[in-house]
């Protein structure tokens, strides 16, 4: 196609005929428009022979318990994070199946998301309020989404207790109408706290009412999820028949007991090859995070090759790996295969698409989505070609709730993984201690996992 190279800055008529008989030049177009409007582009584009050049099978496997489901919610990242930790309580205590409330772990982090708002509020109070600043604020208040350092906040603040002890609800499991009054009330206090500060009240006054409004929350979140314990008695035959009692357990005592695992030794790697974020250098976000004096969010940007060799390494060691990526993209629900070459829609379009991972990045097409966990590897020659994924979509998606994520889709739309502060070198280590670089709220790093 060949036009005036002069700009013109509307369509016309000249142009949708120029358009409409290069269309008409390949006739096959017209049988791939019929494929893709009764079927859908997926599976016009769907490269089936591909499908089985993907097995599930793999060299490196870990044991984990049954397949989780988060259902109508966004709490992936809750999810992920607790399928790691119950397998060393399982081990530990010879338990064939466990589960760690989810729901828990919700009910502390919508009440610490809603503190920590209305003191990013009470730090902004002249901020215009149609700046983007202010915007960003007040988009999602108290979403369900997550990073890990946010689960260790949780964590490490108020333990973890058994799903039986605090087990799914309504609105654990269906989570829309509850954020969205949530959001509407803190929408509302974050209006009442700009205006009290506009007409004289002082810092004390502001933060007195500000307790009063997290305490309207903790009224809302009893409501939706039930009212947390502060101690329980934990109960359960392991695989030999043998009864266990453990009576009178906080959450806090449960966690350093049947767990243990000391999460300050983890460390959050991520992979963002873009021009403003130089690899081997630490970065936050600001105005990310759920617990006020807690830990910050904080990455380690690295090369994806370092990347996945502390996730193999962690692997081989038997230890699965929480990760973060952007599970839409060329990747199928149904087979539950991750593969960039799984749909061909350059091929079937008829157009290329050839932004790269930094690219993505930085022009919105692309982030972190969904949080999972890698529980296997296949090496073949010693070097990765595929890797087994536990989700939290239950049992019907992929093969009985598990992918399969080739090499080239972890290199193209894995983010972030944590490991173990022991698989990294000892420069990386060393970047640890390194102020942060802190990066503004809307950069996409920020994003979180659902």
């Amino acid at each position: 196609m060949k036009l005036d190279t002069e700009h013109h800055p509307t369509i016309t008529r000249e142009w949708l005929e120029t358009f409409s008989e290069r269309y008409h030049k390949n006739p096959l177009r017209t049988r791939v428009a019929n494929a893709i409007q009764q079927h859908g582009i997926q599976a016009a584009a769907l490269n089936t022979q591909h499908i089985t050049e993907i097995p599930f099978t793999f060299s490196h496997e870990i044991s984990s318990g049954p397949i989780t489901h988060q259902r109508q919610s966004g709490r992936c990242w809750i999810f992920a994070a607790l399928n790691t930790l119950r397998i060393p309580l399982m081990r530990q205590n010879k338990i064939k199946e466990f589960e760690i409330s989810q729901t828990y772990l919700m009910f502390w982090d919508k009440l610490e998301k809603a503190n920590y708002f209305l003191e990013n509020i009470l730090e902004t109070l002249d901020e215009p309020t149609d700046g983007r600043l202010m915007a960003w604020l007040l988009q999602a208040p108290v979403q369900d989404g997550g990073q890990w350092d946010m689960l260790v906040n949780l964590i490490q603040k108020y333990g973890v207790v058994p799903k039986y002890i605090m087990p799914e609800t309504f609105h654990s499991s269906q989570s829309m109408l509850m954020n969205r009054l949530l959001t509407l009330k803190l929408r509302e206090d974050a209006f009442i706290l700009r205006e009290k500060y506009r007409t004289g009240e002082d810092s004390s006054q502001l933060s007195e009412r500000k307790m009063q409004m997290v305490a309207d929350i903790y009224q809302m979140l009893v409501h939706f999820l039930g009212e947390p314990p502060q101690k329980f008695t934990f109960e359960y035959r392991d695989e030999d028949n043998q009864f266990h009692q453990d009576v009178n357990v906080t959450p806090q005592a449960f966690y350093d007991k049947y767990i243990g695992i000391d999460l300050d030794q983890y460390v959050s790697l991520i992979h963002a090859p873009t021009a403003d974020k130089p690899f081997g250098r630490t970065y936050t976000v600001q105005f990310l995070g759920n617990v006020k004096g807690g830990r910050p969010v904080r990455y380690l940007n690295v090369e994806i090759s370092v990347l996945k060799e502390a996730a193999k390494a962690q692997i081989l060691d038997d230890e699965p790996v929480w990760f973060g990526c952007d599970v839409g993209k060329m990747s199928d629900r149904t087979t539950g295969i991750m593969d960039p070459a799984l749909f061909d829609y350059d091929l079937t379009l008829g157009v290329p698409f050839t932004m790269d991972k930094g690219t993505r990045l930085e022009y919105g097409e692309s982030q972190m989505t969904h949080a999972m966990v890698l529980t296997g590897v296949n090496l073949l020659e010693g070097k990765p070609n595929r890797w087994k994924v536990e989700n939290s979509w239950g049992t019907e998606p992929g093969n009985q709730g598990f992918f399969v994520m080739s090499d080239t889709w972890f290199d193209e739309y894995l983010y972030q993984v944590v490991v173990h502060k022991k698989y990294l070198s000892d420069e990386l280590r060393g970047a640890l201690h390194d102020d942060p670089i802190v990066l503004p709220p809307w950069d996409p790093m920020g994003s979180l996992a659902y």
